[in-house]
């Protein structure tokens, strides 16, 4: 079992920024992020294994996803931030190669965190 933890969400203007973290209590193949808003499915946002960062359209070239050298704390930073961005953001790990790779978002996600909340005002 690999537990994570999310941390860094919060209430931000439109057009703000945010950093996003996740503490994972072990290393895996990939870790990536989801975002969630009531009443609508999980989408995913950004994914990060040891090939190229893949990202949703909606956030490409506004939100940049990292890792710590150890692998096992991942980042979110969310500039440029829009009212749609608002929702609770998952991190996710997942320990499958060819789900990391196949940039498939319901493919990803062996492990959850609990989330945290981003609220972007209009």
């Amino acid at each position: 079992q690999v537990q994570l933890a999310e941390s860094g969400g919060g209430t931000v203007q439109a057009g703000g920024s945010l950093r996003l973290s996740c503490v994972a209590s072990s290393r895996t193949f990939c870790m990536a992020w989801f975002r969630q808003v009531p009443g609508k499915k999980r989408e995913g946002v950004a994914v990060i294994s040891d090939r190229q960062p893949h990202y949703a359209d909606s956030v490409k070239g506004r939100f940049t996803i990292s890792q710590d050298d150890a692998k096992t704390t991942l980042y979110l930073q969310m500039n440029k931030l829009k009212y749609e961005d608002t929702g609770m953001y998952y991190c996710a790990a997942d320990v499958h190669p060819a789900d990391c790779y196949s940039n498939s978002w319901p493919d990803i996600g062996d492990y959850w965190g609990k989330g945290t909340l981003v609220t972007v005002s209009s």
